[in-house]
């Protein structure tokens, strides 16, 4: 029980990451019921697929990855489809982390101890402080992020409980403002509900027991979802929907509504949200990334071989955030689509080959048959011609 906490909260941390923030500014336009129902579809389509991955792994060993479970499957490939979705999807996701927490964290020193660091000096100790956590095994992962989930969540439900009082249903109600914003919408949804990367170091973690896996992979997104429905309702019902389209700026965004409360605490709190956030993304992200690297690069489980993991898995994406931020900033606008491969069409197509070629009266199986399957394709499809016409 202790393993299906920790791992629900792994799955949650790496969810509700800071592009929650994002959230009232790309649906602005769309309005708060338009942006409930499609919150509500990317929820039903991400756990679908979750439980599409617990049903692949039951037939493949508790340490398999991504990488090794689309080489059974689907072969070679199959191998470098994952391959390619995982690792841009990931080096992208750790640079932009990395750039991100490093300029936090130098702000918070400067803010709290008057020490100015250079800028790439942030970024270095950001990823030597939480690489090392990952390096060292998931059950560090597991009590860290048990913290800095707790004391996030502690956060912005101050946030929320400041918000509240100034939340006004005429806001709530507004239409959207033109239809084609729902498309611009939908992939940032979509990413925000993004954590299956992580689900195969989950699987190590816990072992292959599938009820306590699919207790982790439908308790671990349904708190993002409660999360997301408070944190819309507070913010789309503070702030007027003509005020948030024409200030499209996180900055501005903050602003606004710590004019509107009137009190510093929002704007502070906001902030802490936001740099905790970062940091169990990262290491949600970082960590299955790590046992990715591992797996296919075929290192061994000892201090040594983490190292050398470890190296392969944040050097790259350090080098990157310090010389070329903006490079990975592109790359993260095209995150959507491999985030769709990797987390609608692969396990799709896995499960479609497993319940061909292998007997499952006698194993778990998720409901919906290929009817299911088909609609979890179009919802992909979906995202990725949205990603492209927005």
């Amino acid at each position: 029980m202790n393993k299906v906490l920790g791992s629900s909260l792994i799955i949650a941390g790496t969810t509700i990451g800071a592009g929650m923030l994002a959230l009232p500014l790309a649906s602005a336009g769309i309005g708060f019921g338009a942006s409930m129902a499609l919150m509500g579809a990317m929820w039903a389509l991400m756990t679908y697929t979750a439980l599409l991955m617990l049903e692949v792994h039951q037939y493949a060993d508790a340490d398999a990855t991504l990488h090794s479970l689309a080489k059974q499957f689907l072969g070679d490939k199959g191998k470098w489809l994952a391959s390619f979705a995982m690792l841009f999807l990931f080096y992208s996701l750790c640079a932009a982390y990395i750039a991100g927490g490093g300029s936090q964290l130098n702000e918070k020193l400067a803010q709290w101890s008057a020490i100015e660091l250079p800028p790439a000096a942030g970024a270095v100790l950001f990823t030597l402080v939480f690489g090392l956590v990952v390096t060292l095994g998931t059950s560090k992962v597991d009590l860290i992020n048990r913290g800095l989930f707790t004391v996030k969540v502690l956060f912005l439900i101050l946030a929320l409980t400041l918000l509240t009082p100034h939340v006004s249903s005429i806001n709530l109600v507004e239409m959207p403002v033109e239809k084609g914003l729902l498309v611009a919408a939908l992939p940032v949804i979509f990413t925000s509900f993004g954590f299956h990367g992580s689900i195969p170091s989950i699987v190590r973690y816990v072992g292959i027991d599938l009820p306590s896996l699919r207790k982790v992979m439908i308790v671990g997104s349904t708190l993002p979802l409660a999360l997301y429905i408070f944190w819309q309702v507070a913010s789309l019902g503070t702030v007027a929907q003509s005020t948030l389209v024409q200030n499209g700026e996180l900055s501005q965004f903050v602003a606004i509504i710590q004019s509107v409360v009137q009190q510093d605490y929002i704007a502070s709190s906001i902030s802490l949200f936001a740099d905790l956030a970062l940091a169990t993304s990262f290491l949600g992200v970082s960590l299955g990334l790590f046992d990715f690297i591992s797996d296919s690069f075929n290192r061994q489980d000892s201090i040594r071989g983490r190292l050398q993991t470890a190296a392969i898995t944040y050097l790259p994406p350090l080098v990157f955030a310090l010389f070329y931020p903006q490079g990975f900033i592109t790359a993260l606008g095209y995150a959507a689509i491999a985030l769709v491969i990797l987390a609608v069409v692969l396990p799709v197509l896995m499960v479609r080959k497993a319940r061909q070629t292998v007997s499952t009266d006698e194993h778990y199986q998720v409901i919906g048959g290929n009817l299911g399957l088909s609609l979890a394709m179009v919802g992909g499809i979906s995202v990725v011609v949205a990603q492209f016409i927005g």
